[in-house]
């Protein structure tokens, strides 16, 4: 690894998008992501790349469709609203089996909302916002050196499987500044792309679509769409757990919410309340496994989410009855602070909620 540097989440996240071989961005201004395009089209010009500023979310969800059929190293960025517009597009990549890489740098709604960070968008990231029997791979990084990890594996995952990979972050961690190191000496995945549109010269053209209209064949393809996410649920599933072993009380969260957590279990610890912290990285597939195994050792869990809850529903799937399952969450832009989730630990510990 490099020296340290200073770097904001947002250009950080661009930074490893670039040195992961993106060489194409297409996007449009939306708070509070903004200067994810911002270095992009400053930077992708000095390597060689094209930076666009699309005429709306909806132009630029389609570009980068295109580009990843020509097997370009691509990527958008947006915030909750835009990426609600590029959902129809979404779905197509999907269906087309086309890798790419989405940033959605999550703020309050519904609607407009605020600019404000929150986790409200967890849903309609990991169940699939679009149409149709389809899912983006999620990952939901928990700190500015996490987010330069997971963006820059994020693109070998797509091309791997040919698949969007959406980075769920937020207003928080986009804005925040902390030290990053990126690799030295990064050569960027060669996954050959035979089924890339890149001009028929000896050999039979290439056709590129989600439009089937036999029922019989897209069966077939929802089929193996799902027996790829199925392979993809034993392959990428990720999380940390953090003083669990003889937790009463176990905290999930993701990304913010669990930097705050993680105080919250240290307080609760120092009072002489065990508890402990799980929490997921992968947000698709979601670690199930690893927290119904969890649920054999632990007494209780409490989600806590900017949202009014959302990743609840997953937690409660993965204990499956074993076990109490709390929620705590704040929205439209309120952040739980240490305290309150020391509280509502507290609450669950003495039975109280």
């Amino acid at each position: 690894m490099g020296e340290k540097v200073l770097m904001k989440g947002n250009e950080a996240l661009a930074e490893a998008a670039i040195r992961a071989g993106c060489r194409y961005f297409f996007g449009y201004p939306i708070t509070p992501q903004n200067e994810v395009p911002e270095y992009m089209s400053r930077r992708l010009p000095e390597v060689g790349g094209v930076f666009v500023q699309a005429e709306s979310e909806v132009a630029a969800s389609n570009m980068i469709y295109g580009a990843a059929c020509a097997g370009a190293r691509v990527m958008t960025s947006s915030s909750s609203p835009g990426i609600s517009l590029m959902q129809e597009a979404l779905s197509y990549i999907a269906g087309a089996e086309l890798p790419c890489v989405v940033a959605n740098i999550v703020r309050g709604g519904p609607g407009l909302g605020g600019i404000q960070p929150a986790q409200s968008d967890y849903l309609q990231a990991t169940k699939g916002g679009g149409h149709g029997d389809y899912h983006l791979f999620v990952f939901g990084p928990g700190s500015v050196q996490e987010i330069v990890d997971i963006t820059m594996e994020a693109f070998e995952i797509a091309d791997r499987y040919r698949n969007p990979v959406m980075i769920l972050s937020d207003g928080v961690l986009g804005q925040m500044m902390e030290p990053v190191e990126f690799p030295d000496h990064y050569e960027p995945g060669n996954i050959p792309k035979p089924w890339a549109t890149t001009g028929a010269k000896g050999r039979p053209r290439n056709i590129i679509t989600s439009l089937e209209l036999d029922p019989v064949k897209l069966e077939q393809h929802n089929i193996a769409l799902a027996e790829k996410y199925k392979k993809a649920s034993q392959e990428l599933t990720r999380h940390e757990e953090y003083m669990t072993e003889d937790a009463d009380v176990v905290v999930v969260a993701y990304g913010t919410t669990a930097r705050v957590a993680r105080a919250a279990v240290d307080r609760a610890r120092k009072a002489g309340v065990k508890a402990g912290l799980f929490r997921p990285i992968s947000l698709y597939p979601f670690p199930s496994g690893a927290l119904f195994d969890l649920a054999t050792r632990a007494g209780a869990f409490l989600t806590v989410e900017m949202s009014m809850g959302q990743m609840v529903e997953d937690v409660r799937l993965a204990v499956n009855g074993t076990r109490p399952v709390h929620f705590y969450g704040r929205a439209g832009g309120m952040i739980p602070t240490t305290r309150e989730v020391y509280g509502e630990i507290c609450k669950v510990v003495e039975g109280r909620v």
